[in-house]
């Protein structure tokens, strides 16, 4: 067998004990994601081996994504990191095999320190499981290792339930990008969204007259690229089209060929400065469900100098 169609079967068995794993998921899961979001202190990750390394993994991603958490190497907490863990924490004790030496022998420190204690383990008769007071199902039949030896589709499932852990708690929170933003102010998007509208927004304003036929003002959204064009009397802007605007006048409106902008248009729209953050742009759009901002010279004036589009802020090229 050529090693590409080795790969992709390896692939496929992997997805297959992962499709299994997700129809495991349920009341303890919820029971976790609540605990969590409940929690007055932080979560302690501990593993060891491969799949600290995942557990680390998923106190990084938790951490970005407004959870307070860190990771502790089981093997180290009992030679003094535990003095980081507070009776208000969560611990979450991650082992394949809920066996683990290293793992089994914190819980008892643990115990005497107060902390509730979350079993993420693929064996739920395990004594790590039976020592949690929540258990986290990340059993697989078997590994993609011949031997099934080498932590593979195992490793694989734990990454895969910290994902979702992370993805449940950021809705839960209403983590937005602007969040998003003072955690990662190194990172590309961080940086975008502590500049300024007027750094990011296009100076090309797609426009077009109240009776402005709609064959035209299609051709007019498109040239923007943005799916919006403002509609003017003259030089007075008088509403918005948006391609919502353009589907619903499509669906409920009969005679399209007589239609014009000022039948389609949405005669309010949202505005805002070019000297404004482009995290406050963001929330705006976000509390009022739209993607395109009228971009003015201060809080005042009313003459559109730009357009803001949601593209021009969730985009990491």
């Amino acid at each position: 067998m050529m090693h590409s169609e080795r790969a992709k079967q390896i692939f496929s068995d992997e997805i297959h004990e992962l499709q299994q794993l997700s129809q495991q998921i349920g009341e303890s899961f919820d029971r976790t994601v609540e605990a969590i979001y409940d929690c007055r202190g932080k979560l302690v990750i501990m593993g060891i081996g491969k799949t600290g390394i995942i557990g680390h993994k998923i106190a990084s991603s938790l951490a970005s994504t407004g959870t307070p958490a860190i990771f502790i190497n089981a093997a180290e907490a009992v030679h003094g990191d535990l003095g980081m863990v507070c009776r208000e924490d969560i611990v979450m004790l991650v082992s394949n095999s809920g066996e683990t030496n290293e793992i089994l022998s914190v819980i008892d420190p643990l115990r005497k320190i107060g902390c509730r204690l979350i079993a993420m383990t693929g064996d739920e008769q395990s004594r790590l499981a039976k020592s949690c007071d929540i258990v986290l199902s990340m059993h697989v039949d078997r590994e993609a290792c011949p031997l099934g030896l080498a932590p593979t589709t195992s490793t694989t499932a734990t990454c895969m339930m910290g994902d979702a852990l992370v993805v449940c708690l950021m809705e839960k929170r209403r983590f937005r990008a602007e969040n998003f933003a003072v955690y990662h102010p190194g990172g590309a998007l961080g940086r975008k969204l502590l500049g300024r509208v007027g750094q990011h927004m296009q100076q090309y304003v797609p426009r077009v007259q109240t009776t402005t036929p709609l064959r035209q003002l299609v051709l007019e959204m498109s040239k923007g690229h943005m799916g919006m064009t403002m509609v003017y009397e003259g030089e007075t802007c008088r509403g918005i089209i948006t391609d919502g605007d353009l589907r619903r006048a499509i669906e409920h409106k009969p005679q399209l060929d007589v239609l014009v902008a000022a039948d389609i248009m949405t005669p309010s729209y949202k505005r805002i400065h070019r000297d404004a953050l482009m995290s406050d742009a963001l929330e705006l759009m976000d509390k009022h469900n739209i993607t395109t901002l009228a971009v003015t010279e201060t809080e005042q004036s009313t003459p559109i100098i730009g357009i803001l589009s949601i593209h021009h802020i969730i985009d990491f090229n």
